[in-house]
């Protein structure tokens, strides 16, 4: 017998092909000769020639979308549900050959609109403030489940490397819908007229498919306005985030408190004093790690907080304010104070003064810079810098002189902090307290700090080795990778742990986690990166003790690791659940 065989799905990929495969191999083992016509988005799609039609006894569609029908019209068809063929595909072919009907013109169907029937095409942004952890693991989250609907989707990532895998105008142009999840400011000029949605990474990688499902019952079309005052009151909800712009500082200050941390760390390899010896390398090393990376520190926190707020306009003033907050003393505190200042009072500039349309152009250049930047720096200057330089002086001076007891809780806040929400804003503010300090030669907090966000992913790697019996074989797998990510002080590891078990992880992160962070701040450890995990240990100096500091991390994990070992509950799959299953 000869048949014609036609296969559809919505996506157009995984569906119709194994559909088409089973199909093919079950005619094959009841002799039949097929023709198969395979429709997929994959562009390798073979129509099945009219000849074939002809000489075809049955036409058999299996499809879960609508098929242009009207070729077939004179010949016995029979159509049904794809998803239909998958259990018995012989026993499927046969009923359908017995089933099919003469199609007549009347019976026909055609698909006039190809558009509402294609494969929808998303773009995708991932930033996070450090482009570490959360922008890799959204834009692989977002990736899966995309491809899991049968979207057609790239993800362009904004990490500490730059960007990567970026989208270009024409896929931009191509695309029904933007996604923009990010948790700091991204340049969105060139998606004006898209339809876009903005999320967090956070939300982007632990509730995927709602937040694609949001993505487009929601998704407004984005109008790029600028520097103008045609700004849409959408525009400015957008930016009205002080958590987000602080962020965006704090994402463009790392770099400098790495480079520079690291630079004064290795001066220390020639002696903790020999940097004091004019024309050495040590004293080379600290001009350009102390005296140069460490003196942007903070201009650059408070520049990139203003341009997060009021974009270019912002920039200059806040460059301006933080140098004078460092100048002053008023430290990171100062710094972030400056930032804000300036972002708004750009901002407010750009909105309300009104020039003839010819002088328009100076106002982003000229006039918005110069007066935001008096602004900003008269009020550093007589209102500010004097009493946040006097509470910085006191935090400093507090936290290098603190007894062990204040020591010691303030490692439980910290810790607490980093193990709360794993890389969200809990944790960032305690990493943002830690980084800030950095510029005033205050080390210890930032010990805390990483040693406790190493904590979670290397605890559940733990609880996996302890208990494997408890968990599935991909959770098993899991374990080992988020192992590795704690090494490397990516706390994000533990969240598919976190996501499906909040109530016993979260308190045995943070169990552990505050244990670390006292014990940190106790062996009184510094640490001169705010960023690298385990690996910092390679570089001379980088942390001390080395070893008390390990101590610390190794106790942490411990007692994360066991605590959920004991209070995890045996996964569907796993040893131990069959294990139940089959006593009871």
């Amino acid at each position: 017998m000869k048949i014609a065989l036609v296969t559809a799905c919505p996506s157009g990929i995984a569906t119709t092909i194994i559909a088409a495969g089973l199909l093919e191999k079950a005619a094959a083992e009841l002799q039949w000769q097929a023709n198969v016509e395979c429709q997929t988005t994959l562009n390798t799609t073979k129509t099945l020639t009219q000849q074939q039609i002809d000489d075809a006894e049955v036409i058999i569609i299996a499809a879960g979308k609508a098929i242009d029908n009207s070729r077939f019209v004179g010949k016995k068809v029979y159509q049904a549900d794809i998803t239909a063929c998958f259990e018995d595909p012989k026993t499927w072919l046969t009923e359908a050959v017995e089933q099919a009907q003469l199609l007549t013109a009347s019976d026909t169907q055609t698909v006039t609109n190809e558009a509402d029937s294609a494969v929808k095409k998303i773009v995708a942004i991932t930033a996070c403030p450090t482009g570490v952890a959360h922008t890799f693991m959204a834009a692989e989250a977002l990736t899966e489940e995309g491809q899991r609907q049968g979207y057609e989707i790239k993800v362009e990532t904004r990490g500490s490397v730059g960007a990567k895998n970026q989208l270009t105008d024409a896929e931009i142009a191509a695309a029904d819908l933007v996604i923009i999840a990010a948790d700091i400011e991204v340049d969105l000029a060139r998606f004006n007229g898209k339809k876009l949605y903005k999320t967090s990474t956070g939300l982007a990688l632990k509730k995927t498919k709602p937040e694609l499902e949001k993505a487009f019952a929601t998704a407004t079309v984005y109008q790029h306005a600028g520097n103008t005052n045609a700004q849409t009151a959408d525009t400015k909800a957008e930016k009205a985030g002080p958590y987000k712009h602080l962020m965006t500082g704090v994402s463009y200050m790392l770099p400098l408190v790495v480079a520079g941390g690291l630079s004064i760390a290795l001066s220390f390899v020639f002696g903790i004093e020999a940097f004091k010896q004019e024309g050495t390398l040590a004293a080379a090393l600290m001009t350009i790690g102390g005296g140069s990376a460490f003196a942007l520190m903070v201009p650059v926190l408070a520049g990139f907080i203003a341009f997060s707020i009021a974009d270019r306009p912002g920039l200059a003033p806040g460059l301006i304010g933080g140098m004078l907050a460092s100048t002053t003393g008023a430290g990171f505190l100062g710094g972030i104070v400056a930032g804000f200042l300036a972002g708004y009072s750009a901002k407010l500039l750009v909105e309300k003064i009104k020039l003839p349309q010819s002088m328009e152009a100076l106002k982003p250049i000229l006039i918005v810079p110069l007066l935001a930047s008096l602004i900003t720096g008269l009020v550093m200057i007589y209102v500010v810098g004097g009493p946040v330089s006097a509470a910085m002086a006191g935090l400093t001076t507090f936290l290098n002189n603190m007894g062990s007891a204040n020591a010691v809780l303030l490692g439980i806040i910290l810790g607490c902090m980093m193990c709360f929400d794993l890389g969200g804003p809990v944790n960032k503010a305690a990493y943002t307290f830690g980084v800030g300090l950095l510029a005033s030669q205050t080390y210890a907090p930032m010990a805390a700090v990483m040693a406790a966000g190493m904590v979670p992913a290397m605890g559940m790697g733990l609880a996996t080795f302890l208990a494997k019996r408890k968990f599935s074989a991909s959770e098993n797998e899991a374990g080992k990778a988020s192992f590795v990510l704690g090494m490397c002080f990516i706390s994000e590891g533990a969240i598919p742990f976190a996501a499906r078990d909040p109530m016993r992880v979260i308190p045995s992160c943070m169990a552990g986690g505050a244990l670390t962070g006292a014990l940190s701040m106790l062996f009184g450890a510094k640490l001169m990166a705010p960023h690298g995990g385990l690996f910092v240990l390679l570089i001379p100096n980088a942390i001390s003790p080395a070893l008390l500091y390990l101590v610390a991390i190794a106790a942490g994990t411990v007692v994360t690791g066991v605590m959920y070992a004991f209070l995890k509950r045996p996964e569907e799959g796993s040893v131990a659940a069959e294990a139940a299953q089959a006593n009871a």
